[in-house]
C-alpha cells in the first residue's frame, strides 16, 4: 500500500468513525429517554402492580413526543458541544497533545547530548522524508515510550520519553523515529485527534450521571411524602446515565483498540522499510519488555492519548481486549522470526551527538547548480517515492546534515538565526536590489536577526540543494516566535520578496510553504478531499502546469510542449496552457488551495502530471525540482530528495 492509497484508507476509517459515533449518539438518545420517562414515572407516584408484564407497558404512559423531542435534542447537543470542544482543544495540532501530556519542548539549539541525540534523528528522518521538521516535546517518564501528533505534516511534533532517549541508543531510536514517521506519514495522526473528541463526547454522559449520582446522594431529596425515597428516581437515572455513558465509552475503546492494533504493525513494518535496519526497532522493543516500567505512562491523562503511542501507554481494563497496541513479543517476532524469547540487560545508553554515518553507494543528489541529465528518472518513479524513506534517502539526509557548515546548522536551530536565514534565501542576485532589501530589514527587522543575516555567507544559501531542507530545519525554530514577531517576519518576507517589483515563482513558493506550516489552521478548514474528479478544478490544474512548464524552459514552444506531455497525463482535453504574464501569484495560490480538496486517490495523476512537466525535455533545472517538492507540499504530499545512483 503507497502513501496515497494510505491516505485514502485513512478518509474511509475518518468516515467509518462518523457512522459509529452517529450510531452511538442515536443509542445514547433511545436509552436516555427510556431512562428520564421511568424516572418521571416513578417521580409521579407510579408502581408496579403484581408481575404482570402490562405494569411495565403503563410507564409509557408518560411518554410524549415533545419529551422526546426535547431530551434527543439535549442529548445530541451535550455530546456534540462536549466532542466539538475537545476538538478545539486539540485544534492546533500534536503541540496541545504534548502539552496536556506534561511534556516540554525540546528547544532546537540544546546542547544537553541526550537531547540533541533525539533531535539529530528527528531531523535527519524529515529531511529524508521532505517534511518539515517537527518540534520533539520530553516527558519526563522513566518508560520507554513516544508518539506522534498532529492533524497534519503542518503540525505535527515528536513526544518522547526520558527512558526512552536514555535507554536506547541511535539504531533503535531511528526505529522509533521511523515508526512514528509512519503515522505522519500516512495519515494517522488527524483520525487519532478525532478519536478523542468522539470518545470524550460519549463519555461526558457518564461524567453527567456521575455528578448526578453524587449530588443526589449527598444532599438527598424529599418526595411528596417527606420521606428520602424521592430521592430514587434520580439516583436510578445518574446510574443509568453512567452505565450508559460508560459502557459507549467501552465500546468505542474497542473499536479504538482494534483499529490502533492492525495499525502499528503497519508502522512497525514501515520503520524496517525506511532504516533497512531490522534490529533498531526490535531492539527497543526487547528493551520496553526488560525494563521495570516497560512502556506505561504515569500521568493522568495517558489513558485519553494511548492510542498515539509507540508502546502500550496504559495497562488495559480486561487485559488485551481493550489493549491498544499488540502483544510485546508477537511485534517483536514479525520483525525477528528467530527471536529466542529473552529480553535483554538495560543500561542507560552513553550518548552520541554526532550523526551516524549509514555506508552506502555514492548517490548523486538533484538540486545542485546545474541542470542534470534525466534520462535515468519517470514520473511515475519519482511520485512513488512520496511518502516513502529508503536508506539512500537517509544516507543523504545524514550526509547533507554533516556537510552543512556548522555556522548554518547552528543558525537555523536559533530563533534569531532562523529567520536570518530565510531572509538571505530571498536576497537578489542583482547589487543594486540586494542593497535595497538589506535597507528594508535594516529599517523593520528585529536589530539582532539584521545583525545575523549580516554574518551569514548568503552566496552559500544560493545552492538549490540547500535551501528547501535548510527552510524545512528552520520550521521549528520558527514556530518558537511570538505573534508580534511571527507578524514582522511574515511582512519582511513580503517586503523582501517585491523588493524589485515583482515576485519570482521560487519567492512565492518558499513564501506559501512558511505560510502553510506556520499558519496550518487556515489550510486545514479547507482540506476535506471532496473533490472526486479533475473537471471541477481543470482551470486551477491548467494553471499549476502551465506554471511549472515555463519555469525551467528556455522557450514558449518548449513550455508548451512540457504542458501537453503533462496534460497526457491528466487525461482531460479542456485544460488550457496559461501563458506567464496571463496570471498573478495569488491566482497560483487559489488554484493550489482548489488542488488540495482533490481525493487522496487523484493526487498521484497530478504529482506524476507534474513530474512530467519536468522530466519530459530529459533536462530538469533545479528550480523545477524545488517547485515540484514545493507544490507537493502545499497539497500535503512531502517529497522526499530526488536521488540519482551513480552507478
Amino acid at each position: 500500500m503507497n502513501f496515497f492509497e494510505h491516505q485514502d484508507q485513512a478518509r474511509k476509517r475518518t468516515g467509518w468513525l462518523v457512522f459509529f459515533f452517529l450510531l452511538a449518539v442515536v443509542c445514547l438518545i433511545a436509552l436516555t429517554n427510556l431512562l428520564v420517562v421511568i424516572a418521571i414515572a416513578f417521580l409521579k407516584g407510579f408502581a408496579l402492580s403484581g408481575d404482570s408484564s402490562e405494569s411495565y407497558l403503563v410507564i409509557f404512559d408518560y411518554f410524549s413526543w415533545s419529551l422526546l423531542a426535547t431530551i434527543s435534542l439535549t442529548i445530541l447537543g451535550i455530546v456534540s458541544l462536549a466532542s466539538l470542544y475537545k476538538m478545539a482543544q486539540l485544534s492546533s495540532g500534536g503541540s496541545a497533545v504534548a502539552e496536556a501530556m506534561g511534556g516540554q519542548l525540546i528547544i532546537p539549539n540544546t546542547d544537553k547530548p541526550n537531547e540533541r541525540k533525539i533531535l539529530n534523528v528527528v531531523e535527519e528522518m524529515a529531511i529524508a522524508s521532505g517534511t518539515p521538521v517537527p518540534p520533539v516535546y520530553l516527558l519526563e517518564e522513566t518508560s520507554i515510550n513516544a508518539f506522534a501528533a498532529g492533524n497534519s505534516t503542518a503540525d505535527a511534533v515528536i513526544g518522547i520519553t526520558r527512558g526512552c532517549i536514555e535507554l536506547l541508543d541511535r539504531h533503535e531510536l531511528q526505529g522509533v523515529i521511523a515508526h512514528e514517521f509512519s503515522h505522519i506519514l500516512n495519515g494517522d495522526m488527524r483520525l487519532n485527534l478525532r478519536l478523542i473528541g468522539v470518545l470524550h463526547g460519549i463519555l461526558v454522559i457518564g461524567i453527567i450521571g456521575y455528578y448526578l449520582l453524587r449530588s443526589v446522594s449527598r444532599t438527598g431529596y424529599r418526595g411528596r411524602s417527606g420521606k428520602n425515597n424521592g430521592a430514587l428516581p434520580f439516583l436510578a437515572l445518574g446510574a443509568g446515565l453512567m452505565t450508559i455513558g460508560y459502557t459507549g465509552t467501552f465500546f468505542g475503546n474497542l473499536i479504538k483498540a482494534a483499529v490502533s492494533r492492525q495499525r502499528e504493525f503497519l508502522a512497525d513494518a514501515s520503520a524496517v522499510q525506511f532504516t533497512r535496519n531490522p534490529e533498531g526497532i526490535s531492539g527497543a522493543l526487547k528493551k520496553i519488555g526488560a525494563v521495570v516500567h516497560g512502556s506505561q505512562i504515569e500521568h493522568p491523562n495517558a489513558s485519553e492519548v494511548s492510542h498515539l503511542f509507540f508502546g502500550q501507554a496504559v495497562k488495559p481494563f480486561l487485559g488485551s481486549i481493550l489493549a491498544t497496541h499488540p502483544p510485546l513479543s508477537e511485534r517483536i517476532r514479525r520483525i525477528e522470526p528467530r527471536w529466542d524469547g529473552q529480553f535483554p540487560r538495560v543500561t542507560p545508553v552513553v550518548p552520541m551527538t554526532g550523526s551516524a554515518h549509514i555506508d552506502n553507494r555514492q548517490e548523486k543528489v538533484i538540486g545542485l547548480s546545474n541542470a542534470v541529465d534525466m534520462k535515468q528518472v519517470n514520473a511515475n518513479s519519482l511520485v512513488d517515492s512520496i511518502g516513502e524513506i529508503d536508506l539512500a534517502h537517509l544516507a543523504y539526509a545524514q550526509d547533507w546534515l554533516q556537510n552543512l557548515p556548522d555556522e548554518i546548522k547552528n543558525a537555523a536551530r536559533e530563533p534569531y538565526g532562523a529567520r536570518a536565514l530565510v531572509y538571505c534565501l530571498l536576497l537578489d542576485s542583482r547589487p543594486d536590489i540586494e542593497q535595497q532589501q538589506w535597507r528594508q530589514l535594516q529599517q523593520s527587522a528585529d536589530p539582532l536577526v539584521y545583525q545575523y543575516a549580516k554574518q551569514i555567507n548568503c552566496l552559500e544559501l544560493k545552492q538549490s540543494n540547500l535551501r528547501l531542507p535548510l527552510l524545512d530545519l528552520c520550521l521549528p525554530t520558527l514556530k518558537q516566535l511570538s505573534k508580534t514577531q511571527y507578524q514582522v517576519f511574515k511582512l519582511n518576507l513580503a517586503a523582501l520578496m517585491k523588493a524589485d517589483n515583482q515576485v519570482e515563482l521560487f519567492e512565492w513558493a518558499l513564501y506559501r510553504i512558511v505560510l502553510h506550516h506556520m499558519e496550518p489552521k487556515s489550510d486545514q478548514l479547507l482540506v476535506n478531499g471532496s473533490v472526486r474528479s479533475f473537471k471541477p478544478v481543470s482551470k486551477a490544474t491548467g494553471l499549476v502546469l502551465s506554471a511549472l512548464a515555463s519555469a525551467g524552459a528556455e522557450s514558449d514552444a518548449l513550455a508548451l510542449a512540457s504542458f501537453h506531455a503533462a496534460k497526457e497525463m491528466i487525461g482531460l482535453a479542456r485544460l488550457r496552457f496559461v501563458s506567464p504574464g496571463d496570471y498573478q501569484l495569488r491566482d497560483l495560490s487559489r488554484a493550489i488551495s482548489a488542488l488540495n480538496q482533490l481525493k487522496p486517490l487523484l493526487k498521484p495523476r497530478l504529482l506524476k502530471a507534474l513530474c512530467r512537466c519536468v522530466t519530459h525535455d530529459t533536462v530538469i533545472q533545479p528550480i523545477e525540482v524545488e517547485l515540484v517538492r514545493a507544490f507537493a507540499d502545499a497539497i500535503n504530499c512531502p517529497m522526499p530528495p530526488l536521488i540519482l545512483s551513480s552507478k
